[in-house]
């Protein structure tokens, strides 16, 4: 067993502190990795928060995993020592069921076993997340980092990356679509990057006027301030779809109206009930889907990093010491950060301990 040093949260009311784990001994197919980089992603402040009364602790946050190979197990042939990995929002799945089987192994039907806060399939320990000195992973469940990208702004592409990416693809985006994209955060800025590069036209919505040079700086062809009735009013079914990224309840009426016959409003940031309630009739009047998205599959995440290496596009971020991470929480919940906050391991390493 590996001591690591890490960060975790004792209670809802705790914050994030020094913390020491145990990393479990080398399985045939696993993948030891020293840790560089960690995102810090909005679900890790709900689950340190106990937000949705799931969490178990202490809790260890972390799924936007990026570092070096250390060791691999004695089944282990795509992996070496040196290699620059990465590890996203889960670690394990059944690997038998249907979804599984066609590498959609975040819709496993036994459920998939979440980096964090989850139960180990095979010794039934809580998974510790990436806000830590070191992780062991089955290599099913890494990925490979190409050159290309910087390894510090490719972390949040785990997450924040895969969540935008995955639906467009799957939903079929293509050259000369109507992208609307819902919310300018983390989540948001991804959206714009990807549907230009399928070749989409792509509308920010936001309700902040402030946020419409940001939104162009980010290759938004147009933007429309959603509290602006005429605004929103000129764009009714104007969009082939809507990515909206936004995390906590909103009205969803408005943004249906302005999709076309046959569109697709596609949620990925939120998981709370919908409120207000949907008027039905702006889907069947117009034969419009309203979807959701989680993640991606393995598959599907080794394709956007090459994707991104590809088109030159990364996440924009701001280097955190780990031990500023509870004032970063704080910046978060605010809205204070451009746009996603990822974790120098070297401050962890270095932090006196």
């Amino acid at each position: 067993m590996l001591q690591a040093s890490a960060y975790a949260a004792q209670s809802d009311q705790s914050g994030l502190a020094p913390f020491t784990l145990e990393r479990r001994d080398l399985r045939p197919d696993d993948v030891a990795i020293e840790i560089d980089y960690c995102g810090v992603c909005h679900t890790d402040i709900h689950f340190v928060q106990n937000d949705w009364g799931m969490t178990q602790y202490p809790v260890v946050p972390g799924h936007e995993i990026v570092g070096r190979v250390t060791a691999v197990g004695s089944d282990v042939t795509g992996f070496k020592a040196g290699d620059v990995v990465g590890v996203g929002c889960m670690v394990d799945s059944c690997r038998h069921c249907e979804p599984c089987k066609e590498g959609l192994e975040q819709y496993c039907l036994e459920g998939m076993t979440p980096t964090y806060n989850g139960e180990d399939r095979h010794d039934h320990s809580i998974t510790f997340g990436g806000y830590s000195e070191a992780i062991v992973v089955s290599d099913r469940f890494v990925v490979s980092i190409p050159e290309r990208l910087d390894p510090a702004a490719a972390a949040p592409l785990l997450c924040a990356g895969i969540t935008t990416y995955s639906p467009l693809r799957h939903y079929g985006v293509k050259p000369g679509d109507k992208v609307g994209v819902i919310g300018m955060g983390g989540l948001g800025h991804m959206g714009i990057k990807f549907a230009r590069a399928l070749g989409a036209e792509v509308t920010v919505f936001t309700r902040s006027e402030h946020k419409v040079p940001e939104a162009r700086s980010q290759g938004a062809d147009h933007v429309i301030v959603s509290t602006d009735e005429a605004q929103m009013a000129a764009a009714a079914g104007a969009f082939d779809f809507m990515l909206d990224t936004v995390p906590v309840q909103h009205d969803l009426n408005p943004y249906l109206a302005l999709l076309r016959y046959d569109g697709t409003h596609i949620l990925v940031g939120l998981l709370e009930p919908v409120e207000p309630p949907l008027q039905a009739g702006n889907l069947v009047l117009g034969r419009r889907v309203l979807a959701g998205s989680l993640i991606g599959g393995m598959p599907e995440t080794q394709e956007v990093l090459d994707f991104c290496a590809e088109h030159d596009i990364a996440c924009d971020v701001e280097m955190l010491d780990i031990r500023h991470i509870n004032e970063a929480y704080e910046r978060v919940q605010s809205g204070d950060v451009k746009y996603r906050f990822v974790i120098d391991m070297a401050t962890l390493k270095g932090d006196g301990r």
